[in-house]
């Protein structure tokens, strides 16, 4: 087996990079994914792992053979190596290189006459798409779509802020225009949180094939969404502002049609 102690080493050099720049991702067709639970999401959707870097003090060898049993490479790496291309303080020794996915719009298809989208135009903090991809997976919708993506889904903060829900969610992107002329092709009502001519949330209903549309706390939707909406929703507010987290919001939107089609 394989080991490297030195983070001169070249192979470490390149990990560094895709772990840092999103244009190597891209590049490369590869990323780092941290963590024992992460990688075993990541195998159950089905990603390919190319190999599999551990630190034996932290995560024993059989441990790492018990994680899959794809043919993968194995490296063992020094503290040093590990320290350096670890990106959260507390973890578990373990780190996987994976194969990105293809997230084209066109590739998406349904096993359901009534599908449960959650969009999210424009979304730009990890954190943020983190905490919609774990409400996405808690709600076990259909698929997620984002539109006009800002930041690249294999970024390490997206992966660690979601538990790895980046894996277990059928996620597309595309542009706006191009996700409007989807839905409607589909015959999916479009729900657009926002508060221009909007009616209460809980008295729409969700259970027919439903795309809820959230944006940015910022700058909220784009008027594109607005017109062509099946109709604008909104969460009535108690307090003295106008609009929560948008992750808060997609939460509780889903949720509600999850109650609908009483799966709650």
């Amino acid at each position: 087996m394989k080991h490297i102690s030195s983070i001169q080493n070249p192979l470490i050099k390149q990990l560094l990079q895709l772990k840092d720049k999103s244009r190597e991702r891209k590049k490369n067709g590869l990323f780092l994914i941290e963590g024992q639970r992460e990688i075993a999401l990541a195998i159950a959707g089905a990603y390919q792992l190319e190999t599999l870097l551990f630190y034996p003090e932290l995560c024993p060898l059989t441990q790492v053979e018990a994680l899959t049993e794809q043919p993968v490479h194995l490296i063992e790496i020094s503290k040093e190596v590990y320290q350096k291309l670890a990106y959260r303080t507390t973890t578990e020794g373990i780190l996987a290189v994976a194969k990105s996915k293809s997230h084209v719009l066109d590739t998406l298809s349904f096993a359901t006459k009534s599908p449960l989208i959650l969009v999210a135009e424009a979304p730009e903090k990890p954190g943020n798409i983190g905490a919609i991809l774990r409400t996405a997976d808690a709600a076990h919708v259909d698929a997620v779509i984002i539109a006009n993506p800002k930041t690249d889904l294999y970024n390490p903060n997206i992966i660690r802020s979601s538990v790895g829900c980046l894996f277990t969610n059928t996620i597309v992107t595309g542009t706006t225009a191009a996700i409007i002329r989807f839905l409607k092709a589909q015959n999916i009502n479009i729900y657009c949180a926002a508060l221009q001519a909007a009616t209460a949330y809980h008295t729409q209903d969700f259970s027919k094939p439903t795309a809820i549309v959230v944006g940015t706390e910022a700058t909220g939707l784009s008027p594109q969404w607005l017109e062509h909406a099946t109709q604008n929703i909104i969460i009535p507010m108690q307090g003295a502002i106008d609009s929560m987290n948008v992750s808060v919001a997609a939460g509780i939107l889903i949720f509600e049609a999850k109650r609908q089609r009483h799966f709650l």
